[in-house]
């Protein structure tokens, strides 16, 4: 406010929160904070707040509520490109935290292509960061992206928009390392969590899922490009009402591996497909013959349990090409609502002990 902010959800406060940004960004010191006061609705076009800045750790306290644009509005009679709203970059220690909303107003973009939507939040390259207790609500697509981050915690958070809100994941993932989300609650119209290439030592635990598509590792390997994730461990996790639960996905033709992952204390209401690894997620036309594969191998899936609307509730569609390999299920009970659970297992190779359906493919 001190930077001739509105607040009133109709002025574009832009100007303002560029200007808060960098004068705390510019401040040497430790103890210099940006506040969105409470009580307050500031729509803020799209707007990118840069880094290094000279203050250690920057803060952002998000108190009130920051909405978007419109479509309509979007622009503002300029030609802007819509990759991101909101977006941080190069900041290094940033925190950004508060009882605030963040809300994308994204209905009216939900119609458009992927590429004609920007996402609400994107961290780009920022290091040693953490975003928590906020609410993400309607995103124009994914809620938050971070991308070439290294150790970021997520934490407290909740996201919603509607079942029907085509591809607005909650949390985007790609070329990051050391990411953290806890002790939260995802519901979308797409992937709770997506995890993409160049990810490793990413931890998700605590958090409720649903409704949505659950939490998956890809699509990698699309139109024959290499992409590897590692290091991928997904614990106390509850989804409910879900399409998809435990999920990796891979294109055909694709290269590169996805390995040492685990699901573990995993709860299922009503998920239709309650384990997935699928390496023929997009397969392509032109090509007669599978040349290539994104690897799959030690994959852990254990203390599973719950119910699943479809009957076969373990999928394991594996490559002949590059099967998947050291699969290994322990401890899985899941029952169908709507028939005698089962399961489809191909090239797939591992071992399944205490697990309910029996996977047949695995010894």
């Amino acid at each position: 406010m001190d930077y001739n902010a509105i607040g009133d959800g109709i002025a574009d406060d832009y100007q303002a929160f560029l200007d808060a940004w960098t004068r705390m960004c510019s401040t040497s010191g430790a103890n210099a904070f940006l506040v969105i006061p409470k009580g307050k609705t500031f729509l803020v076009s799209r707007i990118s707040f840069d880094g290094p800045c000279e203050l250690q750790n920057p803060s952002v306290q998000v108190d009130g509520d920051i909405i978007a644009p419109t479509r309509d509005g979007w622009s503002g009679g300029k030609p802007q490109p819509t990759d991101s709203w909101i977006t941080f970059s190069n900041v290094n220690g940033l925190a950004i935290n508060g009882s605030g909303r963040i809300d994308g107003r994204g209905s009216d973009w939900w119609d458009l292509p992927d590429k004609d939507r920007p996402s609400a939040l994107t961290l780009k390259n920022c290091n040693n960061g953490q975003l928590s207790w906020l609410a993400h609500v309607n995103s124009q697509r994914n809620h938050i992206s971070i991308c070439d981050c290294n150790n970021v915690l997520i934490s407290h958070i909740t996201i919603n928009a509607p079942e029907d809100s085509h591809n607005t994941d909650g949390i985007d993932i790609s070329l990051s390392q050391n990411i953290r989300i806890e002790h939260s609650s995802i519901g979308t119209g797409d992937d709770c969590v997506a995890i993409n290439g160049g990810c490793k030592f990413i931890n998700i635990t605590d958090v409720n899922c649903g409704p949505g598509h659950g939490i998956s590792i890809g699509s990698l390997g699309g139109n024959g490009k290499e992409d590897t994730v590692e290091e991928v461990h997904v614990q106390n996790v509850h989804f409910s009402g879900t399409m998809n639960g435990a999920r990796i996905k891979t294109w055909e033709g694709g290269q590169g591996f996805a390995r040492k992952i685990s699901f573990d204390q995993i709860t299922l209401s009503e998920v239709y497909n309650p384990i997935v690894i699928d390496q023929h997620y997009f397969s392509d036309v032109h090509r007669s013959v599978e040349a290539s594969a994104v690897a799959i191998s030690d994959v852990t899936f254990s203390g599973i349990n719950g119910t699943s609307t479809n009957d076969i509730v373990i999928n394991l569609n594996c490559s002949a090409v590059v099967p998947c390999t050291n699969i290994i299920m322990k401890n899985i009970n899941i029952q169908s609502t709507k028939s005698i659970a089962s399961s489809n297992c191909v090239n797939a190779r591992g071992t399944a002990t205490e697990t309910y359906p029996n996977v047949p493919c695995l010894t």
